[in-house]
């Protein structure tokens, strides 16, 4: 059980900073921290303001990240000077007195009467402890994947750190080759073929007298699958669905994926995620009045099939869904609609962040019409699931 220590609250205000400025790509870990709670407590209170500087500097490595400061910086000590609501990984950021924090970690040092050296081990894990521990009373979830006991592919999704953006890209890659190499029962002209078209090869001989000195040749013919993801943003996934996001973001480049969100209606953010961007979720929250509403799946299914994707639907499609499967709608609505989606040939796999498949009474009456449940609670999840994602 995590003991709350003097110090405990402003490292958590801290860690919650820094998990921010990880959400946007900056690379902070558990180093940048300590730093930046040790330049808290050099500086006096009547020089706050240097305190940014400072901060600034431990935090930016490059000329983007160094851009991006101003905005990340009023966006979590001063939301009040931020026109309208931000949200950031599916949750509200309060307000934090910066001010408060500082002199708190001033008090707690002079109450200390430890040499520094002495007081670096119990700062180090209660900045462990902040990075991995839901402080519900800074309203901030767990903070970016900072504990150094644990493996890259094992942390959740919502312990996101930036060296796992390159990881989730490979795995995409990798995802996206299978779905390239499938092959369909059709052939198609090829000189380099394997097998002998007679017919035609039999056409061609009646211009060299019966003779068929031009053989034809054929191949079977590759379909590359169109890829759809619909990603629940309801409310219910508030803590996945940026997460979610980045998922299917990263499967737009490398599948060519088309990509929606829901929750009581579907909007497609296809274009906003193919541009290079970390204000991907302030993005959504325009295309769809925000994220947090009720959960309406079926009528947002009836709307991918009947309007977005009526004329791309096809046996070579794959449906991917990312949900927890709670939905407003009339019990059998959903599966009503998954039965169109099947109807057309297309494939669905429904992700789901809990340990056990859905098992709502929408969920119930659709399992045999979903292929695969997969689990996507962190990146080994999806590494597990790759070879069967084809």
């Amino acid at each position: 059980m995590l003991t709350t220590t003097p110090a405990a609250q402003p490292l958590a205000a801290i860690a919650g900073f820094a998990a921010l400025l990880r959400d946007h790509g900056l690379s902070v870990g558990i180093a940048e921290q300590q730093a930046m709670v040790q330049a808290a407590q050099a500086v006096p209170l009547r020089r706050l303001r240097s305190i940014e500087a400072a901060w600034r500097a431990i935090a930016c490595h490059d000329a983007q990240a160094w851009r991006r400061w101003p905005e990340l910086f009023e966006r979590y000590w001063h939301p009040q000077r931020v026109t309208g609501q931000v949200r950031v990984s599916g949750q509200t950021r309060p307000a934090r007195d910066l001010r408060q924090v500082v002199q708190s970690l001033h008090d707690a040092m002079d109450g200390n009467s430890q040499p520094p050296t002495s007081r670096q081990a119990p700062m180090d894990a209660a900045l462990d402890d902040t990075a991995t521990v839901n402080d519900e009373a800074a309203g901030s979830q767990a903070q970016g994947g900072a504990s150094r006991t644990e493996a890259l592919h094992d942390r959740a999704l919502s312990q996101w750190l930036p060296q796992d953006l390159s990881t989730l890209e490979r795995l995409a890659e990798r995802i996206a080759d299978q779905l390239r190499r499938r092959l369909t029962r059709r052939w198609r002209d090829d000189t380099l073929g394997r097998r002998l078209d007679v017919r035609r090869t039999l056409r061609a001989s009646l211009r060299t007298g019966g003779v068929p000195v031009h053989p034809a040749w054929r191949t079977p013919r590759r379909e590359r699958p169109r890829l759809f993801v619909l990603v629940d943003v309801s409310r219910s996934m508030e803590t996945h669905a940026q997460l979610f996001l980045r998922i299917a973001r990263a499967f737009v480049g490398a599948a060519g994926a088309r990509v929606f969100v829901f929750h009581t209606r579907l909007a497609e953010v296809t274009p906003l995620l193919q541009r290079d961007s970390a204000a991907v979720q302030e993005k959504v929250n325009a295309v769809t009045a925000g994220f947090g509403g009720g959960t309406r799946i079926a009528t947002s299914v009836a709307d991918f099939v009947g309007v977005h994707a009526r004329a791309q639907l096809g046996r070579s499609s794959r449906v991917w869904i990312l949900s927890d499967g709670f939905d407003a709608d009339p019990p059998l609505a959903l599966a009503e609609q998954l039965q169109r989606v099947r109807g057309r040939g297309a494939r669905i796999t429904w992700f789901h962040p809990t340990e056990q498949p859905p098992a709502s009474q929408s969920m119930q009456a659709c399992r045999g019409l979903i292929e695969r449940y997969v689990r996507l609670h962190s990146l080994r999840d999806l590494a597990l699931a790759a070879p069967l994602l084809h």
